[in-house]
């Protein structure tokens, strides 16, 4: 039972569009990269989690303030007596431990998952305990990029390697479990916790005129767009939109970069890169838009 469903978060889709419409800093470039690769592997896992046939309740994604400080946990899988906690990583290439640090195969320290894992479990574990619920926590990192080698790992650490995800989803299908109300209250309580992130923290400063105009690609992303009737076709990859489905996620990519710019006929078609006509536009915000407004003073909401 999926009680909290996978959700890409705001700041990568923020991200992802700026990267489209703007030449971020490298910096940057490197931060949106490192965002898309996590969610990437979260994907990955939770197409198998959510496959699982046992009686659990999967909670994706939440992220915790408690004690003066924010944790997050990718997935937790709740069963009868246990809360299996997961954090998920796409790391790729090889990886080893030397005197207890984690280093990539280049000889570069990296940040420790296991140290994050020890962290992220002990507030968890007092949490639940500040809430009144006595439940076995079982924290793992699980790798899941094929491509992801480890040497010299810790006896007896709590790693799931990506020859073991399958074993380990498998594992849990086979283990017996009964859930109840108090369960469900469990994870009413912990969803009800959960605090979103701010999605415009930590993005590079943009502005309305540094962007790039026109309709873009909802597969590959490309400018090359070209409309013929209703339709706009993807001179990259070929992909066929209806010129109403690209308008209206140019408004939704306006509204996520600029949430307080008035949405107007001249906003969006100036977002669009001029092309098409301003009353077509006109009659796909008035289709699915409050209207705002009279004559020129018209916007939508």
């Amino acid at each position: 039972m999926i009680k909290r469903p996978l959700i890409k978060p705001s700041k990568l889709i923020l991200l992802e569009i700026l990267n489209t419409r703007m030449d971020m800093p490298h910096d940057y470039v490197y931060y949106y990269s490192k965002l898309k690769k996590g969610y990437e592997g979260e994907l990955m896992f939770n197409a198998l989690t959510e496959k699982l046939s046992c009686d659990c309740y999967i909670l994706n994604g939440l992220r915790f303030e408690f004690n003066n400080t924010t944790f997050q946990i990718d997935s937790m899988i709740g069963k009868q007596e246990t809360l299996y906690m997961n954090e998920v990583k796409n790391f790729e290439g090889d990886y080893f431990y030397k005197n207890g640090k984690f280093y990539s195969r280049n000889g570069a320290e990296r940040k420790d998952p296991l140290v994050q894992l020890e962290r992220s479990s002990s507030q968890l574990r007092q949490l639940l305990h500040h809430l009144g619920y006595n439940i076995k926590v079982e924290p793992y990192v699980v790798h899941v990029n094929p491509e992801f080698t480890l040497y010299q790992a810790p006896l007896d650490s709590p790693v799931v390697l990506p020859t073991q995800v399958k074993r380990y989803i498998s594992n849990l299908n086979m283990n017996s479990s009964k859930l109840d109300r108090k369960h469900e209250n469990l994870c009413d309580k912990l969803i009800s916790l959960h605090v979103e992130e701010d999605p415009y923290a930590q993005l590079p400063p943009y502005t309305y005129a540094g962007m790039r105009k026109g309709f873009t690609c909802a597969i590959c992303n490309s400018f090359e767009i070209s409309v013929h009737g209703q339709h706009c076709v993807c001179g990259g990859c070929r992909h066929v939109e209806t010129v109403e489905s690209a308008v209206l996620r140019s408004v939704w990519e306006l509204k996520m970069l600029f949430p307080k710019l008035k949405v107007t006929t001249n906003l969006v078609y100036d977002w669009c890169g001029g092309v098409g006509c301003r009353k077509r536009i006109s009659r796909i915000l008035g289709k699915y838009f409050k209207v705002v407004g009279e004559r020129r003073w018209i916007y939508y909401v």
